[in-house]
């Protein structure tokens, strides 16, 4: 399966943000991929404030999940894309992330676990935190787990994922600039992979406030495929033959099954 991560700047206008989208799913569809992750805030920007954010907000079955569902079906990608999702009766919001295939619509949506009370962010001011394990969701044969920026970050979390069959981990991004942190992004990503044998694809945000670095790591830790700080689309191919043998070669994911079952046993 070819996958694709693809970076864009979004900004508060949402047609705008979803013409980007458009174009960018146009261009994974043309280079073969099967399934394209967008960034966290696809839909639209943070915005300054709660309530501008708020009012931007949708629920699952609003216009820009729909939109998203007719350009799936045209473009015959799966497609993932990080939205704001409204709470009835609620000043918080959720930030989401929602996972549409080209023929059945919609087929999964995560609630971004961890919120980002880091560097100076305070982002449970603004948001509820989603209480889900990672989604999980099958592509093309493939186990695929979703979560959104900041939870790549708990390693724990992403390992429950790969003990549960995630083969491949799909995470929308808005990986706020900073010293070094574009370093984070790209040690993280390859440790996620190292730790949990599994594909990692990070699509991330773009412009002043964010690092971009999208990046396709294999199941050890190659990097096969990633953007600079440039709108633009990358792709790589992914395969079971390959995982397979990242496995056999580092079998720590059976090994932490089994110390988790003989721990379990001596209870």
């Amino acid at each position: 399966m070819r996958i694709a991560v693809a970076q864009f700047a979004a900004g508060m206008d949402k047609p705008a943000n979803l013409e980007k989208i458009t174009a960018l799913a146009g261009r994974a569809a043309e280079a073969g991929a099967r399934v394209a992750v967008f960034p966290e805030g696809a839909m639209c920007d943070f915005g300054k404030s709660t309530d501008e954010l708020h009012g931007q907000a949708e629920p699952l079955d609003g216009r820009f999940v729909h939109a998203l569902s007719e350009l799936a079906a045209r473009s015959s990608l799966t497609l993932v894309a990080g939205m704001f999702e409204s709470i009835p009766g609620d000043r918080l919001i959720y930030n989401s992330a929602v996972v549409v295939d080209p023929g059945k619509g919609v087929i999964g949506a995560y609630r971004k676990h961890h919120l980002f009370d880091a560097f100076g962010e305070i982002e449970s001011e603004r948001f509820r935190a989603g209480r889900e394990d990672p989604l999980l969701v099958e592509i093309d044969g493939f186990v695929v787990a979703v979560v959104i920026c900041y939870d790549i970050r708990f390693a724990s979390f992403i390992e429950h994922a790969a003990d549960g069959g995630a083969e491949v981990l799909l995470a929308p991004a808005a990986w706020v600039a900073g010293p070094l942190k574009e370093e984070h992004l790209s040690v993280l990503a390859r440790a996620r992979a190292i730790d949990n044998t599994i594909y990692v694809a990070v699509g991330g945000q773009i412009g002043s406030t964010y690092t971009g670095r999208s990046v396709i790591v294999d199941p050890l830790g190659a990097t096969l495929a990633g953007l600079g700080d440039a709108e633009g689309v990358a792709t790589a191919e992914i395969t079971r033959e390959r995982l397979r043998a990242a496995r056999a070669r580092l079998p720590v994911l059976a090994q932490r099954r089994a110390a988790a079952a003989a721990l379990e046993s001596r209870r």
